[in-house]
């Protein structure tokens, strides 16, 4: 019987997911990755096919990859969509659930000024 590991379940909630959120430029999707050193956001207009805006943990000095600093890339990717003229968001938690880390970078967006 073959073993089903956590990466090929994550990709099957990822497209699960995916087939029902999609961005505009009015409201793009705030996509979210997460690696054993790292958490990515990005704010991505399906349509055009652009990336308006990005936030990584590298990015905000003094940070490590725990709840704290999800947070804290939350705050700055609300930041920069703000510079962006962006108020609403579709969020798209990538398959992960929507606990831990993932939960912290989605309320540190809304502390920030996002809506979803």
């Amino acid at each position: 019987m073959k073993k089903i590991d956590k990466k090929e379940l994550r990709l099957k909630r990822r497209r699960r997911v995916r087939a029902k959120v999609s961005g505009t430029s009015e409201r793009p999707r705030l996509a979210v990755y997460k690696s054993l050193t790292n958490i990515y956001a990005q704010l991505i207009d399906d349509v055009n096919g652009r990336t308006l805006a990005q936030a990584n943990i590298k990015e905000i000095t003094k940070s490590k990859n725990d709840m704290d600093g999800a947070t804290q890339v939350g705050k700055l990717i609300a930041k920069k969509g703000k510079e962006a003229k962006i108020e609403d968001v579709v969020f798209d938690r990538g398959g992960y659930n929507y606990h831990g880390k993932i939960k912290a970078l989605a309320d540190g967006a809304r502390e920030g000024g996002l809506k979803f």
